[in-house]
């Protein structure tokens, strides 16, 4: 693909302080005044102003593009400070739509920032979509990834993704009327658990900055495109899968073909209108799942002070264990779960604790599968849950 996405509208003209300020744009023969103007004609949805949001967003309004939408429904935390460079100090505890539109004006005032401080759905994607030319996903989760793609082909718009997890990232650029879509990829979303999110897993601050940068690059070739007479026309990433390792700084490409078959974007479509995207990547509470006895942070220092049995397992892995540890815990990580059952004693509560309590939930289902038939519960919101009701002396991560 080397033509604009915003072919056949017309083109805002630049005015004396945009020469400017883009002058170094309007140098590049693969730009130029034509591009710039598509720059400033460009609506660009952002989903999620994280890791990958942030980047996105600083180097867009920054490049010149006219309007800017960004989606998110979270509040800043101090976590998010050591990745997501949009967001300041002083900024923990706002809406991150909030605090993004306030950096996205400091860096250029001339961009139009549209917020939208609600969680994407199924019974508003479409109608908040509609108004862009492109969507770029940096969301963190499988729901979201399958409903920006759905109604990115729906729509007709490029869908420019990226993700990361530790220290691996993905780009590539899914657009259904030039090549496959994220489904096309990824025809059905792993198990749930299976994955762990960053917040439980961990990822290197400078990583989403790297992906970030190249979807915001990829985002500024589907604008500008190629220019009429143009000998360097741009290649977006459609069809093509790019791999980044920053621990080993390596690239690697794959080439992605189209899904004939693909139920949103094949030959004939089986989906014509978006879905319920927990319940399609397995996330609707089954019945086991209800049964996962819980127990609080406060309840279970009851136990200890009253002198109660009870067994702590900590199922994490050492290098988070030493981050701060727990009080009378016995350390089994999640993997050696069901083949040291025999250290537990069926006859006295177990009570399972991770970083935020879900991935002690798989650790009783693994035993429950296993025979284990003794007592198990979850400690709610995990040893985080702790520090914050207990403990406060220990460091919340």
């Amino acid at each position: 693909m080397t033509a604009s996405i915003i072919n056949g509208r017309e083109l805002p003209a630049l005015t004396n302080e945009e020469i400017t300020r883009y002058s170094r744009h309007l140098l590049l023969p693969e730009v130029g005044v034509e591009g710039q103007r598509r720059l400033k004609a460009a609506r660009v949805l952002l989903v999620g102003t994280g890791g990958l949001g942030a980047p996105l967003a600083l180097y867009l309004a920054a490049a010149g593009v006219g309007t800017i939408g960004i989606v998110d429904f979270d509040f800043v935390e101090e976590s998010n400070l050591q990745r997501q460079v949009i967001h300041s100090t002083r900024d923990v505890g706002r809406p991150k739509v909030a605090s993004a539109q306030d950096r996205i004006k400091g860096v250029n005032p001339r961009c139009k920032v549209i917020t939208h401080n609600v969680m994407l759905t199924s019974a508003n994607a479409l109608d908040i979509m509609k108004d862009y030319d492109i969507v770029a996903d940096g969301t963190d989760n499988y729901q979201t990834r399958y409903l920006v793609n759905d109604a990115c082909v729906l729509l007709g718009i490029p869908n420019v993704y990226g993700s990361i997890f530790q220290f691996e990232g993905q780009a590539s650029v899914f657009y259904a009327k030039e090549g496959p879509c994220y489904r096309c990829l990824y025809p059905e979303p792993p198990p749930p658990g299976l994955v762990p999110s960053c917040a439980e897993g961990g990822v290197v601050g400078v990583l989403p900055g790297i992906v970030g940068c190249i979807q915001a690059g990829e985002v500024i070739k589907l604008i500008v495109g190629s220019l009429e007479g143009g000998e360097n026309p741009p290649e977006p990433l459609i069809g093509r899968l790019l791999l980044f390792d920053a621990w080993k700084m390596k690239f690697r490409e794959l080439k992605l073909d189209k899904d004939e078959h693909c139920p949103v974007c094949g030959a004939n479509p089986t989906i014509h209108a978006l879905i319920d995207y927990e319940q399609f990547c397995g996330l609707k509470k089954s019945e086991a799942e209800e049964q996962v006895e819980t127990i609080t942070a406060r309840e279970l220092k009851e136990r200890f002070d009253s002198g109660a049995p009870v067994q702590i397992i900590d199922i994490r892995e050492p290098h988070e264990r030493a981050i701060v540890k727990f009080p009378q815990a016995k350390a089994i990580p999640l993997g050696q779960m069901t083949r040291r059952v025999d250290e537990f004693d069926p006859n006295i509560d177990a009570v399972f604790i991770c970083k935020i309590g879900q991935r002690s939930v798989f650790a009783i289902r693994a035993l429950r599968e296993a025979g284990y038939r003794g007592r198990l519960l979850n400690l709610k919101d995990g040893v985080n849950g702790w520090a914050r009701e207990v403990d406060t002396s220990l460091p919340v991560y």
